[in-house]
């Protein structure tokens, strides 16, 4: 096929999913480590929570997720009247596969009365045993809001041990007890890189999402979640930045603000492959309903959406920036 051809039948395609989606009273989402292509067709993109609680509020009937397993369902706990599809039902995410319910069920026994605070970037079955969900911008406010709850001195954080100790730093009077979880994405991306890229691009900002490891964390002038870095990039009046998290977000950012340079470090490796299974196709089949409807039992579902309703009582202070150090010497 010619690309001529390729970009009519592209076209063709992106024009079937807009008449589908008004068809079915549908709304696309698509998180920011998606496809370019797969975010320009969605009608909200950012990051989990936030497309799950746009979606929640619309009068779609259907939602169709451009993301990962962990994210459909939030979509559907959030939205257990609609329709859900995950577009790719292979997309899962490997943090989140690093415990189950079953493990934390034994984390607890270990820990008794400590009260959990579960990543979103969980299951819903984990949320089921989990007391509070949080993200990577409120996790602090949800940490000290259990402890004021609760009463505890203790609290157990899964599944990713990054972010647990960029929110102890933050709040070291309680005492973070986390699950060995990680993002396989954000380890894969080499400090040394963004020495060499800092030597390349000296004026360039580093900002780094608190799922990357300390190293990396510690040269960064501020560390945010993936919002927190897209707005922050946005406001800046610098014009060059090295974006420390998934490939996705300097792409988008790039299509945004053109006159700006954003540069990933360790480009190659900065990509989750299971976030870039996700194709227009893939749209086109979920708006038909050739793909699974995101199912969850009530059992599970019920307190799932009692621990993320945890979070939403903690005040909102807006979306937060995790650590603004001066900016680090790179040497």
């Amino acid at each position: 096929m010619t690309l001529t051809n390729q970009a009519a039948r592209k076209q063709e395609l992106i024009e079937e999913i807009q008449q589908l989606k008004k068809d079915r009273n549908a709304v696309i989402l698509a998180h920011l480590y998606e496809r370019v292509d797969v975010q320009d067709v969605a009608d909200f993109h950012g990051d989990s929570l936030g497309l799950s609680q746009q979606a929640a509020q619309t009068d779609a009937e259907v939602i169709v997720f451009c993301g990962v397993h962990f994210m459909a369902e939030t979509a559907k706990l959030l939205s257990p009247q609609k329709i859900v599809y995950l577009a790719n039902p292979n997309a899962g995410c490997p943090m989140a596969d690093m415990i189950t319910k079953e493990e934390l069920i034994q984390f607890k026994a270990e820990h008794p009365g400590a009260p959990v605070v579960a990543y979103v970037n969980t299951s819903a079955e984990v949320k089921s045993e989990s007391d509070f969900c949080c993200t990577s911008a409120n996790g602090a406010d949800v940490v000290r809001y259990a402890v004021e709850k609760t009463g505890a001195s203790e609290i157990l954080f899964v599944p990713d041990k990054h972010l647990a100790r960029t929110i102890q730093k933050q709040v070291p009077e309680v005492k973070i007890t986390y699950w060995e979880g990680f993002c396989p994405t954000h380890l894969r991306m080499d400090p040394n890189d963004v020495v060499k890229l800092k030597k390349e691009y000296p004026d360039a900002l580093v900002f780094a999402h608190p799922e990357c490891d300390d190293p990396m964390k510690e040269m960064a002038d501020m560390i945010g979640s993936t919002t927190a870095i897209v707005k922050a990039a946005k406001a800046s009046d610098n014009n060059t930045f090295i974006i420390c998290t998934e490939d996705g977000v300097s792409r988008r950012l790039a299509e945004d603000c053109p006159d700006k340079l954003f540069i990933t470090p360790t480009r190659a490796s900065a990509v989750c492959p299971n976030m870039k299974l996700t194709k227009l196709e893939n749209i086109r089949k979920s708006l038909l309903g050739d793909v699974p409807e995101m199912i969850i039992p009530e059992e599970i579902a019920v307190p799932a959406r009692r621990c993320l309703d945890a979070m939403m009582a903690v005040p909102a202070s807006g979306i937060k920036v995790l650590q603004t150090p001066s900016p680090a010497s790179v040497a």
